[in-house]
């Protein structure tokens, strides 16, 4: 990403170590409402692509996406961010470590199975695994926290040449693969899709395994987990589409009108919200767009281009219906894509991709005056952002249970709302569209 991907020369790390620590942001039971006009731009501290100022000059934390542009609009996102284990859990003892951006174990006192935090329900995985000769691995497919039976509680795809029953390419419990195969001792690359009971195995671009499930123990949705058996193992390159997606804004007006299908504004609202070439044109503000459906768990993807510097906005979800005196009580994932000292690991004001005024992104990966495709899952109190396909959030709601999440945990459906911040308001909307999460 230019600039903020650049591992600067020796001196940065000098600088680093004296610049000046964000600021403090308010606590996460602090007021949510803001002042209409809030979104005042700040200096812009990020160095030109010229600029030899030593004091601009700030080494980030390097940066991993094996996901190309194409991919990304096309609506991938890296479940692993190649340095760290953030956004997966450990259900047990297994000595996960990354080494060489590969998810690493080779010893657990009992099988060891490394989670998703959010769940999926219809998707594509690639990944490439890494298992040492005679050893025992797998890969599980829409598991719960827990499993215990692995023909009840996920599709464990197995990985192990020299299981008795279930060798590699197996579903536990459940299918064979059409010929045996050997997978053992070096990198091979998986493809999986789950669409609702059938899954379908590449591997090494063979498909090995076409599998419906018409038993009365169907999964439809559940974590990806990464097991550690028997043996060495590692994972890595980790990515998944998002499949059964359903359009939010098919790009048409209704009734010749600018009413834009789907959706509303809401009373009061200042905004202009209008469909052009690019999609919904949103200027000046305070205002909301909200779908006229309501989704309580689902994953949601949407892209975004901010027409100038530092502005403003964001996508609301769970949102009580809107009116003049209450627009927006919702949760907000931000869209701002300023920083502080040139650094994209310190966002200003909470960062595109954050959870506004309840957890602020983890890094800034977006540009001003570039589209920017996001995909949130939200599955009870557990949210999860990507911001071009990067994992920027992963966080659960612990606050008591509230109607309104300006106030505490919601969990109960919700509108969709875009919102149009301040009269500095200037960005367009497109690609939206919402996959809500099947009953289990």
């Amino acid at each position: 990403m230019r600039f903020r991907n650049i591992i600067c020369c020796w001196f940065a790390t000098l600088i680093l170590s004296a610049c000046t620590p964000s600021t403090p942001q308010p606590p996460a039971d602090a007021p949510a409402a803001e002042p209409a006009n809030s979104s005042a731009a700040k200096p812009d501290n990020r160095p030109s692509a010229d600029s030899k100022s030593e004091d601009k000059i700030v080494r980030a934390s390097e940066y991993f996406n094996p996901l190309t542009t194409e991919e990304i609009r096309a609506g991938w996102i890296s479940l692993f961010d190649g340095e760290t284990l953030f956004g997966w859990t450990a259900s047990n003892d297994a000595n996960w470590t990354v080494t060489d951006k590969a998810i690493h174990a080779d010893s657990a006192t009992s099988p060891g199975l490394l989670l998703t935090y959010v769940p999926f329900a219809d998707f594509e995985l690639r990944c490439e695994v890494n298992l040492a000769a005679g050893g025992n691995s797998g890969i599980f497919l829409r598991t719960t926290a827990d499993p215990k039976d692995p023909t009840k509680d996920c599709y464990e795809l197995n990985i192990s040449d020299t299981h008795p029953e279930y060798k590699s390419a197996s579903l536990v419990g459940r299918a064979q693969p059409s010929h045996p195969v050997q997978l053992d001792d070096g990198w091979h690359s998986y493809h999986i899709r789950c669409v609702g009971p059938k899954i379908t195995v590449t591997v090494d671009g063979e498909q090995l395994l076409d599998f419906t499930d018409e038993s009365d123990n169907k999964h439809l949705v559940g974590l990806i987990g990464l097991q550690m058996n028997v043996g060495e193992v590692s994972f890595r390159n980790i990515t998944l589409r998002p499949l059964s997606m359903e359009s939010l804004f098919d790009g048409n007006v209704a009734n010749n009108e600018n009413i834009i299908s789907g959706w509303h504004v809401v009373p009061g609202s200042k905004s202009e919200f209008v469909v052009d070439e690019q999609g919904i044109h949103v200027t000046n503000g305070r205002g909301f767009l909200e779908s006229d459906k309501t989704y309580d768990d689902f994953v949601f993807q949407a892209a975004s281009i901010t027409h100038g510097q530092d502005l403003n906005s964001g996508y609301f979800f769970r949102t009580i219906t809107g009116t003049a005196d209450a627009p927006d009580n919702g949760y907000e994932v931000q869209i701002h894509n300023g920083i502080e000292n040139g650094n994209p690991d310190q966002p200003s004001n909470w960062g595109t991709g954050a959870i506004f005024r309840r957890i602020p992104a983890r890094r800034v990966v977006s540009e001003d005056n570039e589209w920017t495709t996001t995909t949130l899952v939200a599955a009870g109190p557990k949210i999860a952002v990507w911001v071009e396909g990067y994992p920027v959030v992963a966080w659960t709601d612990e606050r008591t249970p509230d109607e309104n999440p300006r106030r505490g945990l919601r969990t109960e459906a919700g509108h969709f709302s875009l919102q149009g911040h301040d009269p500095t308001t200037d960005l367009h909307f497109r690609d939206l569209k919402v996959a809500p999460h099947p009953e289990q």
